[in-house]
């Protein structure tokens, strides 16, 4: 099995995977492992539009075609182990897969307790606001206590949101749909999300949200997590995040689901 794989690699030099025909040899045990079960399993988490589900129920969004991709190319099945958001860096962690993609933006703190291969995605962190409540505001009024911000559970943007307006409060979710339903419905002020979702949600309901503020407030870079120690699997992530990034298809699968609203057709509304 090992030689056919071999051939396998060899074949992926077409597609700009040089020295990724040594990824199997004897100082490569994280990558073995995935090699003899044959399946990438593949942490994520359920955001529009990183990962969501179709009419069918099927995972589709940005991060699913980049782990379908890197399967296909790697010659491996994908499985997709959905995970809430807080859990997903502890999740991976005990072994439960192989590797988070799933939005996961690189920061010092979490590169603490994960491995983050090169950026394969940029995106960042945009605030959209309830406009009975807030229409009018500067960016200083929202530093307020009496301002009420939703946000997902351990997301990056809870950091953001403590650092921009100390003195607002932060409502947490497990789930970012729950997040934007509450300032719709007028419980909180304003939401805090990556992009583009603050975008799309302010204008399907542009009679009660928007963007109040012209630039983000974060700008990052996301990246694969593999567990401490993992480097043969990040230097192989690696190789494969350049050469898609070289040949455009990473770029252009990211103009589809974050600078377009063709995909909307084929989502589920519960995803929205």
């Amino acid at each position: 099995m090992k030689r056919l794989w071999i051939i396998c690699l060899t074949t992926l030099l077409g597609l700009g995977l040089g020295g990724a025909q040594s990824a199997w040899a004897s100082d490569t045990p994280n990558l073995d492992k995935i090699n003899q079960r044959g399946t990438l399993k593949v942490g994520l988490s359920t955001f529009v539009p990183w990962a969501m589900r179709d009419d069918q129920g099927e995972l589709v969004g940005f991060e699913v075609d980049v782990a379908k991709r890197l399967a296909q190319d790697s010659g491996w099945k994908v499985e997709f182990i959905p995970t809430s958001w807080d859990g997903i860096i502890p999740s991976l962690m005990a072994g439960k897969y192989d590797v988070v993609i799933g939005g996961l933006t690189i920061t010092d703190e979490r590169s603490k307790s994960v491995l983050f291969s090169v950026p394969y995605s940029h995106s960042g962190i945009q605030i959209a606001a309830n406009l009975d409540t807030t229409k009018g505001f500067s960016k200083q009024d929202f530093n307020s206590r009496k301002i009420k911000f939703a946000a997902r559970r351990g997301a990056l943007g809870i950091t953001i949101l403590r650092e921009n307006f100390p003195k607002a409060k932060i409502l947490q979710f497990d789930d970012e749909a729950q997040a934007f339903q509450e300032v719709l419905n007028g419980n909180a002020d304003a939401v805090i999300a990556s992009t583009p979702k603050p975008e799309f949600e302010a204008l399907k309901y542009p009679k009660k949200l928007y963007i109040p503020l012209q630039e983000r407030l974060y700008t990052g870079n996301e990246g694969f997590a593999v567990r401490l120690g993992e480097q043969d699997k990040k230097a192989f992530f690696d190789k494969w995040i350049d050469a898609r990034t070289q040949d455009g298809w990473l770029e252009q699968r990211y103009n589809y689901w974050f600078k377009s609203v063709d995909w909307q057709k084929q989502v589920s509304n519960t995803n929205q």
